[in-house]
């Protein structure tokens, strides 16, 4: 299937591994010229270097952090100098550490908030003119299961992420008559770094190992296994392509069947 991209031009966050660098490389299959982001010089040069030499296509790296809002323009000033544009916004971030209400103070709430919902604010308000002046537009938010069903011990992600999916679903009412899409993807338990973090989290937590916790959320999936990075990036490539011109403001999972609830 053509997803009718080819020469387009996405801006994805945090993409260095993991689902970003996953979605990265779906988008590039698709002949997108992309512009990556992450914290980690060395390892976002690797994987753009990769990606560009597998697919033939221009790659931008740059180092920013997206938690800040310096990060936030400096991505967002170097995609449009090198490309002029940005066509598809795929935002995505590492995750707030886990720990119960009375673990997290004011400033503990106040970084979350920038990293969760302040990244996806500052980066949209920042490509979404051009996309609108030009009649064509997608922005693809990486959100969490949490959003549909609060996972235990994450109280800062299932607070925040919920924000993301309001700004979202308001947003795409908004500009869908101006041709963009907005919609949020929420990863599962998926075969990333960010998984393994959790699950240490949650062994010194309940005082099990990591093995048992990761043992635990596989028995919890109707598919009895975790997901893989390419799975969940088929979808997101799909969200931001041509053919999905006439899907906007929904919240799809990609969970193996976790999420139990009926929408």
């Amino acid at each position: 299937m053509d997803l009718g991209i080819k020469g387009k031009v996405a801006l994805v966050a945090a993409a260095s591994k993991g689902l970003g660098r996953a979605v990265a490389e779906e988008l590039a299959a698709e002949g997108a010229s992309l512009v990556l982001c992450a914290r980690g010089e060395a390892a976002l040069l690797a994987t753009c270097a990769e990606i560009a030499a597998a697919h033939g296509v221009p790659v931008l790296p740059v180092v920013a952090d997206v938690g800040t809002p310096a990060g936030v323009a400096q991505v967002t000033e170097a995609a449009l100098g090198r490309f002029g544009q940005v066509d598809i916004l795929v935002t995505n971030s590492g995750g707030p550490p886990a720990g119960p209400f009375e673990a997290h103070d004011a400033a503990a709430w106040a970084a979350a908030t920038q990293l969760l919902l302040g990244s996806v604010v500052e980066l949209t308000r920042a490509v979404l003119p051009g996309m609108k002046a030009r009649g064509w537009g997608r922005i693809l938010t990486i959100t969490s299961i949490a959003v549909k069903q609060p996972v235990t011990g994450l109280l800062l992600s299932n607070s925040l992420r919920a924000a993301v999916t309001g700004l979202v679903r308001t947003l795409a009412t908004e500009v869908a008559p101006f041709g963009v899409t907005v919609n949020t993807i929420l990863p599962g338990y998926t075969r990333t770094e960010r998984v393994e973090q959790l699950a240490q989290a949650a062994a010194a937590r309940e005082d099990i190992s990591p093995e048992a916790a990761t043992a635990r959320w596989t028995q919890e999936i109707p598919m009895q296994r975790l997901g893989e990075p390419a799975e969940f990036a088929a979808l997101a490539a799909f969200l931001c392509s041509a053919r999905a011109s006439y899907i906007t403001g929904t919240s799809t999972a990609v969970d193996g069947g976790w999420i139990k609830g009926l929408l």
